[in-house]
């Protein structure tokens, strides 16, 4: 029996769902962008006539030296323990929106620093923060160091 080869056909590429599904595209764009500028609301809000509150809130300074001397203020305390620290704290006369700054050396124990975050949280002060300088104050300190020792 003789077969005969069949010529391969070669595949073609119907682009006509290819050019209906881009419509299809094309039109959900066109109209997703104007409901896009319908949803802008126009409003005008209102003025406040009051004037900005120049006051700030009372800080206290707790600074913890590298030796784990504490100074509440700039005055020096005996603190040996968390509740020394919140005797202090709460002999300066807090109030309810005083904020302490927590100024710690860095080479300070880890221990020391808990013990003053116990200590506020023990006297009720809720907002604490820490004191940091920039990269750029320390390199300048660091110059002045470095000048003053020649």
């Amino acid at each position: 029996m003789k077969f005969r080869r069949r010529r391969a056909e070669e595949p073609e590429i119907n682009l006509i769902p290819f050019i209906d599904v881009l419509l299809v595209v094309l039109i959900f764009l066109m109209l997703s962008t104007t409901f896009n500028q319908l949803t802008q609301i126009q409003i005008t809000l209102p003025t406040a006539n009051t004037e900005k509150q120049n006051t700030a809130p009372e800080t206290l300074t707790l600074t913890i030296q590298a030796d784990g001397r504490y100074s509440l203020n700039q005055q020096a305390i005996k603190a040996t323990t968390v509740a020394d620290i919140q005797a202090a704290l709460q002999s300066a006369q807090i109030g309810p929106q005083t904020v302490l700054v927590i100024a710690a050396d860095q080479n300070v124990r880890h221990q020391s620093v808990v013990s003053a975050m116990e200590a506020a949280r023990r006297s009720g002060l809720s907002r604490v923060t820490f004191a940091a300088q920039s990269s750029a104050t320390a390199s300048n300190k660091a110059a002045d160091k470095r000048s003053s020792a020649k």
